[in-house]
C-alpha cells in the first residue's frame, strides 16, 4: 500500500494521456525535471535506476528492500511495453 511517503511524479504519454508513477520519498527528483522529454526506452531505464536506487536505500536503513518501489517499476514496464521504445514521453511533474 502507498503511503504519504510515496510521492507521484507524472508523466505524459504520446496520446497525450497522463500517468502518476510512485517513489519512495524524492528519489524522482534526483533523476527527472518537469518539462523534459524522454524516448520511453529513456524513461523506463531512468526509472528503474531511480527505483532501484530507493529500494536499496530502503534495504540499507531498514534491513529489506522496498517492495513499493518494485510494484512501481513493474507497473511502468507493464504499461509502457505497449508504446513504441523510440516515442516520446513528457514529465510533466516531479
Amino acid at each position: 500500500m502507498l503511503t504519504e511517503r510515496y510521492r507521484p511524479f507524472t508523466v505524459e504519454l504520446p496520446d497525450r494521456s497522463v500517468r502518476d508513477c510512485y517513489s519512495p520519498a524524492s528519489i524522482a527528483q534526483q533523476y527527472f525535471t518537469n518539462g523534459e522529454v524522454l524516448t520511453v526506452e529513456e524513461f523506463v531505464s531512468k526509472s528503474r535506476n531511480a527505483l532501484q536506487e530507493a529500494s536499496s536505500k530502503v534495504e540499507e536503513q531498514f534491513g529489506y528492500v522496498c517492495s513499493g518501489a518494485a510494484a512501481s517499476i513493474a507497473n511502468i514496464e507493464h504499461w509502457s511495453a505497449a508504446l513504441k521504445p523510440n516515442a516520446k514521453l513528457r514529465i510533466v511533474k516531479v
